[in-house]
């Protein structure tokens, strides 16, 4: 069995992005590691709202099956630019210098001697500049450690371009604008990845009950008015069954220059 370490942006983005592949690699026996650079809170350490995300991220990681969560240590960015400044205790993961942001991942891929790590696409989905930079960090951090084999989760463009047409669906999709500017209608191109680039198409139906339950562990992104909350809370309420249509498949890309032949033939692989 392997070691997988998922880096990712913020707490609730491992249910997010691949809650079901974690699910489905940690039944197979793999250890799962989940590493996220920011607490997902945009004010500074001593504001009770960054502990309890942190605290969510921890049973989300426990219905999925991960063995281990690891905070890097970084501020939530913030959508669109970067205008928050520093909170007094860290700095936004956005200018965090790389090396030294990829040093902390890579230690940790050396102690847990990971063979994989899961990042994000180039364009960090649909464009969060902490999902952009754990793109940057994740492909760094696996050089940097060496011998560690990295796979890019996304979506299918043409699928999420439909979904920013019909009104409110695009809002999970469109960033929030900077105080006193007006929000762009919807986030500029190009987002995630074209269909045919895709390298792993994967079923986690089996898993959507994990899934759904990682999902529902963050509660504090749960409530609320907007359309992204609205839509997570709708979704943890639908019947399994019903969930698995809308989150049964995961995507990811393999930069790597022999993509295997399957997603958990990457992992077998990699031992």
């Amino acid at each position: 069995m392997s070691t997988v370490v998922a880096l990712h942006a913020h707490p609730d983005d491992e249910a997010l992005w691949c809650g079901g592949a974690l699910a489905m690699l940690a039944a197979a026996g793999h250890r799962v590691v989940i590493a996220v650079a920011t607490d997902g809170h945009q004010g500074d350490g001593a504001d009770p709202e960054a502990g309890v995300r942190l605290a969510e991220l921890d049973a989300s990681a426990a219905a999925l099956g991960a063995a281990r969560v690891v905070y890097l240590g970084y501020a939530d960015s913030g959508h669109g630019p970067l205008f928050f400044p520093d909170p007094a205790d860290r700095q936004r993961f956005a200018r965090a210098d790389l090396d030294e942001a990829a040093g902390r991942l890579a230690d940790l891929l050396r102690e847990e001697k990971a063979s994989v790590l899961l990042s994000y696409d180039a364009r960090g989905g649909y464009g969060h500049r902490d999902h952009v930079r754990v793109h940057e960090v994740g492909a760094r951090a696996a050089d940097l450690a060496g011998g560690v084999r990295v796979l890019e989760a996304t979506l299918p463009r043409e699928t999420v371009q439909r979904l920013v047409r019909v009104g409110r669906l695009g809002a999970v999709f469109r960033p929030s604008a900077p105080p006193g500017q007006a929000a762009a209608a919807e986030p500029a191109p190009p987002m995630f990845t074209p269909r045919r680039e895709i390298a792993y198409r994967v079923d986690v139906r089996r898993y959507t009950r994990q899934k759904r339950a990682s999902l529902a562990a963050h509660a504090s992104q749960l409530a609320g008015p907007r359309a992204p909350a609205r839509l997570r809370r709708y979704a943890t309420r639908l019947p399994v069954p019903l969930f698995a249509l809308l989150g049964g498949r995961e995507y990811f890309n393999d930069p790597s220059a022999t993509p295997a032949a399957s997603f958990l033939d990457v992992f077998t692989d990699a031992v």
